[in-house]
């Protein structure tokens, strides 16, 4: 609730006039409280349905796995808790070919940059200052599942917390963090925190008596405890999240619904996939009487400036006599990428299709 201040003030005619003054804002409509971009799973640039591990579907989700084969998808929500809460969409892990060993792992993970943190008002030196995260969770198996948080500058520090599930059950997870002295984050563009929502590892990362809820140096084989379910070696069984939200303060807060287009545009910032409805024509020509190399170059600007220069892919086509053959393109910018395409030849063209651009942490 906001604590509304009310105050008489004197007019120069002697009344009496009210001031208000909202001294406490509402936590629940705090613009930009959730750390997490893309907690609603909303955005999927890259398409709604891979095989392989990593980024490919859900946009700032990186969602690893080894051992079993694991379809990652983009789902819908029609009913039910979440969907009655505001949520439309879920990202989902469904084993497709088992397995059972020590090495598996299936890993939702998300990666935040580290000035975000830095400047997000925690203070994550100290014990008494905390983050909460939250998020919605469902596994066809029932069990004893496992987050971690993990500060990647410096030394390495994570924070694992076990939850259960029942089977075929939407549940919100809460978790309160405090801060810890050992923690360092850095004021720049590279990680500075990850997410990890876990419904797999096998022993190779996993200990009997690993100590949940503390703060410890990061152990690539002491993440957290042992499964007693083995999700990865059950034959299509499913893990589905959405609503994930990272927040400074003690307590959960309602989920940040924020509007498509700026939740987008905070995922472009690390991955852009324009649409492009017609193909962008770069014509390079020579006049009659010119028989140099001629060249023509367009800038195509990002809607987002992105975490930093990215790396890309194009696809295109020319007619014509090219010296460099496709169309040269400079990712040199986190504003802009440079389309050039030289040319000794008469009316010859060249185009692209499609690009993509990539400053993924």
């Amino acid at each position: 609730m906001s604590t509304i201040a009310v105050n008489a003030i004197t007019d120069a005619n002697g009344g009496n006039t009210t001031s208000i003054n909202n001294t406490t804002p509402n936590a629940y409509n705090t613009v930009g409280k959730n750390l997490i971009i893309n907690g609603a799973m909303q955005i999927a640039q890259r398409g709604t349905s891979s095989t392989s591990s990593g980024y490919q579907t859900v946009d700032r989700w990186n969602n690893s796995f080894g051992g079993a084969s694991i379809t990652q998808t983009q789902q819908s929500l029609t009913s039910g808790s979440p969907f009655d809460a505001g949520f439309r969409n879920f990202a989902r892990m469904e084993v497709t070919t088992a397995s059972n060993l020590a090495g598996d792992y299936a890993q939702f993970w998300h990666k935040i940059e580290a000035q975000n943190i830095a400047n997000s008002g925690w203070n994550y030196k100290s014990p008494s200052s905390y983050i909460t995260l939250s998020f919605w969770a469902r596994s066809s198996l029932a069990g004893t599942y496992s987050f971690f948080v993990r500060s990647t500058d410096g030394t390495s520090q994570s924070f694992s917390h076990n939850f259960t599930l029942a089977a075929d059950t939407w549940t919100k997870i809460t978790k309160s963090i405090p801060g810890d002295s050992s923690i360092q984050i850095d004021n720049d563009n590279g990680v500075g925190f990850d997410v990890f929502i876990v419904p797999h590892y096998g022993t190779t990362y996993t200990t009997s008596g690993h100590t949940s809820d503390a703060w410890q140096t990061y152990s690539g084989s002491d993440i957290m405890t042992d499964f007693a379910q083995n999700w990865a070696n059950t034959l299509n069984a499913t893990f589905d999240v959405t609503g994930v939200q990272l927040e400074v303060g003690e307590s959960a807060t309602e989920f940040e619904h924020r509007p498509y287009g700026t939740e987008l545009s905070l995922c472009q910032r690390y991955y852009y996939k324009p649409s492009l409805s017609a193909s962008v024509y770069l014509w390079c020509f020579s006049l009659d009487n010119y028989t140099g190399a001629h060249y023509r170059a367009v800038n195509v600007f990002f809607p987002s400036v992105m975490r930093t220069a990215p790396t890309g892919t194009v696809s295109g086509s020319t007619n014509g006599s090219f010296a460099s053959g496709m169309p040269l393109v400079n990712f040199s910018s986190d504003h802009h990428i440079v389309i050039r395409a030289d040319t000794t030849s008469t009316a010859a063209y060249a185009y692209i299709t499609s690009f993509t651009a990539d400053a993924e942490l």
